[in-house]
């Protein structure tokens, strides 16, 4: 997930190209310069690997709330609805209530402040991945470039495949249920916004409307699901 006058800075995670961030959460990888390239996984990482794409499989819709850190160590938070395949909405919460939304294949940032908006295409972000149809973290599109394991923890980073000058994105998950609890985004100067989950509820289908944007929308949904 340019205009003629005031250029939008779209949030981080959303963002397909190397500007400071906003939200790190829906944009195409934003990485290290010089990302050497992955070694074969090993046959307990490719275990390991299975296991995330099957818990990822089966989350086929959430809430949930999050907590945004970006690199200057300012916050921000707000409520996340997630559904595959292709449906998101990030409501951030006041004074800068900005949205994040998709239907399926693209994302619609909405600046209040700026009064404007601007679509990038959910395929060239990070979280277009979580929301495929069917998840796969190492696949033709995605390459595993590290599997740290931490007390309670498990860090996947990922890049996109002949694309390692743009970006990487580092998933974060907890052992013990398994469950994804953060992303972070890495730009092409080092710096990193962080998303935390928490509060994350399975839930049935979303509502159709969730998806569609509308300025007026955030208000009538928020608190729902």
């Amino acid at each position: 997930m340019p205009l003629p006058t005031t250029k939008l800075s779209l949030p981080a995670a959303v963002n397909p190209l190397p500007r400071r961030p906003l939200l790190a959460a829906a944009a195409a990888f934003l990485l290290l310069p010089a990302m050497a390239r992955a070694a074969p996984l090993s046959a307990q990482n490719q275990a390991l690997v299975q296991k995330l794409d099957a818990y990822l499989n089966s989350q086929s819709a959430i809430t949930a709330k999050f907590l945004q850190v970006n690199d200057d160590g300012t916050t921000r938070t707000g409520k996340a609805w997630m559904e595959r395949p292709g449906r998101m909405r990030f409501e951030y919460d006041p004074p800068d209530p900005q949205l994040l939304v998709s239907g399926g294949t693209a994302l619609v940032y909405h600046d209040p402040q700026l009064n404007q908006t601007t679509n990038i295409p959910l395929a060239s972000t990070p979280l277009g991945i979580l929301l495929a149809k069917h998840v796969s973290l190492d696949s033709s599109e995605t390459e595993i470039t590290s599997i740290t394991r931490q007390p309670g923890e498990y860090d996947i980073t990922l890049i996109r495949r002949g694309k390692a000058a743009l970006g990487s994105l580092t998933l974060v998950f907890s052992t013990d249920p398994i469950e994804l609890l953060q992303w972070v985004v890495t730009d092409a100067q080092g710096r990193q916004t962080r998303v935390s989950l928490y509060d994350i509820m399975p839930t049935g289908p979303l509502p159709a409307s969730l998806f569609q944007y509308s300025i007026s929308a955030p208000a009538g949904h928020r608190g729902a699901g």
